[in-house]
């Protein structure tokens, strides 16, 4: 789905959450194949059970990357990705858990260089099914302003 927004659109503590999604062993595996990630904390089940975690926990990246996904419901022709800060683990992910993203507009500021466009701030709170924070960040939007739409 489209949804056109400018600059002047967004609203600071607008907010919205994300269908959830269950993480599988198939995740793992896909994941660690990617990304060439083989640790016994992801992989080894029985190494796991010796150790105080007691299961093998997600990749990091593998939060993130579904957690970010579960956001990309809708195309912004004005808008693009212009990064991610303060990325933190929370907590960790297992096979079965359900992990939901809230997202929530924080800020609006000029761009240093580009005065055909502003920045969007966005809070990223990656939650399990018990509502406990994940994995957080934020997510920075290169937005243009509705004056230089041409």
């Amino acid at each position: 789905m489209i949804v056109e927004q400018y600059f002047e659109d967004y609203e600071i503590g607008s907010s919205r959450t994300s269908f959830g999604r269950t993480i599988t062993e198939t995740d793992f595996v896909v994941h660690a194949g990617h990304t060439g990630d083989f640790f016994p904390h992801h992989m080894d089940a029985e190494w796991c059970a010796g150790e105080e975690i007691g299961q093998r926990i997600a990749h990091g990246t593998l939060v993130f990357s579904v957690g970010i996904g579960l956001t990309a419901t809708t195309i912004n022709p004005h808008a693009m990705s212009y990064g991610y800060d303060r990325l933190r683990f929370i907590r960790p992910v297992h096979i079965g858990d359900t992990i939901t993203t809230v997202t929530t507009i924080r800020d609006m500021r000029d761009h240093p260089k580009r005065t055909t466009h502003g920045v969007v701030t966005e809070g990223v709170d990656i939650r399990n099914q018990r509502g406990e924070t994940v994995l957080a960040c934020e997510h920075l939007y290169l937005v243009t302003r509705r004056g230089a739409a041409g």
